[in-house]
């Protein structure tokens, strides 16, 4: 039996939780996630917890055990004290700026690159690091991935844009061969 899967999941002060035949609906202080149930996946609500079980032991049944409670685990974080990701922006003259829901950055391109928020997703911008938030886990991953896929950092001089806590392997480059 998965482990994660197993382990009843506590419902915070000032969390609603509804359980429905084809979603779990969360609603909190800073918003209401919801999710889609896993057709496999039985959730009950007792004393103050959710309890998750499974109804074989196939293989798509026992990963999908553990991953419903983590998710719902993520939505009662996002709820109550929401997700944030820092990405550090490197190189001369790159820069990012907030202009509504809009992102602009210069990025050394020949034209500035425009990226539009997702609803939901806020950012800030402080000197070379920008700072996205969002009560939804997965949206704020997606978002972070595809504004560092517009210039992803290069291991010669470490230009790019990164995660605060990715470590770039660096290349000697040509003149260390001689």
């Amino acid at each position: 039996m998965s482990r994660i899967g197993r382990k009843p999941l506590e419902i915070p002060k000032g969390v609603q939780v509804q359980i429905t035949a084809e979603a779990v609906a969360v609603k909190g202080p800073k918003g209401s996630l919801k999710l889609p149930r896993h057709k496999a996946i039985e959730i009950k609500e007792d004393k103050g917890q959710l309890v998750f079980t499974r109804s074989g032991e196939q293989g798509p049944e026992r990963a999908a055990h553990g991953l419903m409670r983590a998710l719902c685990a993520n939505m009662f974080t996002g709820v109550t004290n929401g997700f944030e990701r820092k990405l550090e922006i490197n190189g001369v003259g790159y820069k990012a700026e907030v202009k509504g829901t809009m992102l602009v950055l210069s990025l050394g391109f020949s034209h500035p690159v425009e990226y539009k928020l997702p609803e939901g997703v806020t950012a800030k911008v402080d000197k070379n690091m920008l700072i996205l938030a969002s009560i939804d886990r997965e949206l704020l991953g997606a978002a972070a991935s595809k504004i560092r896929s517009f210039r992803p950092p290069e291991p010669y001089k470490g230009k790019g844009i990164k995660y605060v806590e990715e470590t770039i392997l660096r290349k000697a480059g040509k003149t260390a061969g001689k």
